[in-house]
């Protein structure tokens, strides 16, 4: 028992590198770029005042948005899909798989849950003992499932799921930005440094650097950004792009895509002013997504709104804002 606590003491400890790392360059390049760049280097009081307010802008929105990445807790499944009590004592104590899939079946018809094991079955998380919500998946590095789970990020030390999927685009989008305007503005002291025409001892070698490193986190960047720009088109996470959802119907890769626009609200919210700030403004609480294939008159749930009503109190939890609503959107 010691043992296994140290090892998941050592666990969590080692989680943290690559955050650190990441915090260490963006310090650095701080450093540089304010002190050895604009305060040592550039001459041109203007030019100095110029970058150093552009810098700071975009410096504050990195940052910003990668603390919300990182902080932002997975929103797990609420209580309404938890087992209750005489329901977990007659799945345990059936031993036929046919029969607990059915026991899982009986359940699953008050909840909106239209996603299908590969074999068929309702998914069920024997860890978390929950029937797991459509596009939810149990993180074995967080130990817990995971609404609307996209993979786990090492670089930011968190599930990137429904909760935070907003904050990690935006983490990316200024990332990209913050290096761009790094380069952008480096490039001439950097060709200044290279001919010659600048000799600065310390200088030198920290603006040599920034452009080297901005260059290189840009291109990574670029394609990882250019791929869940892709995958939000979609409405695609990135599980769901290796393994398309099952439904009733079979395996659909396009289950949960509305359309570009929707898709976009989906993430981003409704309020257009707000797309660029790391607030949570996407739509719905997690557990419930529109259907492509699906509409009103085929949808038992919009005809019994009491089916999915959370009368439990404290059946938040898990939910985004406490809302415990679901939104139901169809496609007409």
């Amino acid at each position: 028992m010691a043992l296994s606590r140290g090892l998941r003491f050592c666990q969590r400890v080692f989680s943290w590198i690559p955050v650190l790392i990441i915090t260490s360059v963006v310090l650095w390049s701080y450093y540089a770029y304010v002190f050895e760049l604009c305060l040592f280097t550039i001459t041109n009081t203007f030019e100095k005042v110029a970058y150093l307010l552009v810098f700071h802008v975009c410096f504050v929105m990195f940052s910003w948005t990668y603390w919300k990445a990182i902080f932002t807790p997975p929103a797990s499944p609420c209580k309404k899909f938890q087992l209750s009590y005489s329901d977990k004592e007659r799945y345990e104590l059936e031993e036929r798989p046919d029969a607990q899939r059915q026991i899982l079946a009986e359940i699953a018809k008050k909840l909106p849950i239209f996603s299908r094991a590969q074999s068929g079955a309702i998914r069920f998380c024997d860890r978390c003992q929950v029937l797991k919500p459509d596009r939810c998946h149990h993180c074995s590095v967080c130990a817990t499932c995971v609404l609307k789970m996209d993979h786990h990020c090492p670089w930011v030390n968190n599930c990137v799921g429904f909760s935070n999927y907003k904050f990690f685009l935006l983490f990316l989008s200024y990332s990209m930005v913050y290096c761009v305007f790094i380069a952008a503005t480096v490039l001439q002291y950097f060709l200044k440094f290279w001919g010659g025409d600048l000799t600065k001892g310390p200088a030198k070698f920290h603006v040599l650097f920034l452009m080297f490193v901005a260059l290189m986190f840009f291109v990574s960047l670029m394609f990882l950004f250019s791929y869940h720009c892709w995958l939000v088109s979609k409405n695609r996470s990135t599980l769901e792009a290796f393994s398309a959802p099952v439904f009733v119907g079979g395996p659909d890769r396009n289950g949960f895509n509305v359309g570009m626009h929707r898709n976009l609200e989906q993430v981003f919210g409704e309020n257009r002013r707000l797309w660029l700030l790391p607030i949570f403004t996407g739509q719905g609480n997690g557990h419930y997504f529109p259907l492509k294939s699906l509409n009103e008159s085929h949808n038992p749930l919009l005809a019994n709104d009491e089916m999915w009503e959370e009368s439990d109190e404290g059946s938040d939890e898990g939910s985004i804002d406490g809302d415990p609503s679901v939104t139901i959107e169809m496609e007409h």
